[in-house]
C-alpha cells in the first residue's frame, strides 16, 4: 500500500482550486474534502450565518485526520487565505506523520480572473458565490514560504496543463 499524502489547494476564488482539486483526487484516488461544501452545510443546516469563520477549515482537519489515520491520501480544496489556515494543513501533516504538498493555484491574467469569477455559478444547494469585487477585496495573504511553508505555484490558465504539472510534482 502506497504512504497516504495530504495535498492541501491554496488560492484566491476563481484560480481554478476545485478544478485541480477533483482532478488531483480522481487521480490519486483520494478523498476529496472541499471547504465550500462543508461551509455551505453548515450554513443550510441553519448552525451559522456567513461567513462562518474557522468552522470548515476545523470539520475538514477531523475529516481529513480520520481519512489519513486509515491510509487514505486527502486533497484539501480551499482558499486557505491567511497563514493560520496554511500552517493548520502542516500541523495536521505532522500529527498523523503523512506528507504534505501544497498548492496555491495562480492565474497570471486578470481579465482571465475577473472573467471566471463572473462566470462561475454556484453549484451547492443554497451556496453563495462571491463577486469580483468581494473576491478583490478578500483578505489573501501573498504566501511567504519562511511563514507558510513550502508550496508549489501552479498556473491554471490551461485545466490540463495545471494537473499535469501538479500530478508531475506528486511524482504521478
Amino acid at each position: 500500500m502506497n504512504r497516504p499524502v495530504l495535498v492541501a489547494l491554496a488560492g484566491k476564488p476563481g484560480t481554478g482550486k476545485t478544478t485541480l482539486a477533483r482532478g488531483l483526487a480522481t487521480a490519486l484516488q483520494a478523498v476529496y474534502l472541499r471547504i465550500d461544501a462543508i461551509e455551505t452545510a453548515v450554513i443550510r443546516s441553519g448552525v451559522a450565518r456567513p461567513p462562518v469563520g474557522i468552522v470548515g477549515y476545523v470539520v475538514a482537519h477531523e475529516v481529513a485526520r480520520s481519512n489519513l489515520l486509515l491510509g487514505k491520501s486527502v486533497v484539501i480544496d480551499a482558499v486557505n487565505p491567511v497563514s493560520d489556515a496554511r500552517k493548520g494543513w502542516s500541523v495536521l501533516a505532522s500529527e498523523v506523520d503523512v506528507q504534505l504538498v501544497m498548492f496555491e493555484t495562480v492565474l497570471g491574467d486578470r481579465e482571465e480572473h475577473r472573467r471566471r469569477v463572473a462566470a462561475r455559478l454556484p453549484d451547492l444547494a443554497g451556496q453563495s458565490v462571491p463577486t469580483w469585487e468581494q473576491v478583490e477585496l478578500s483578505e489573501y495573504e501573498p504566501w511567504a514560504t519562511e511563514r507558510d511553508g513550502p508550496r508549489s505555484a501552479i498556473d491554471t490558465t490551461d485545466a490540463d496543463a495545471a494537473l499535469s504539472a501538479a500530478l508531475a510534482h506528486l511524482g504521478h
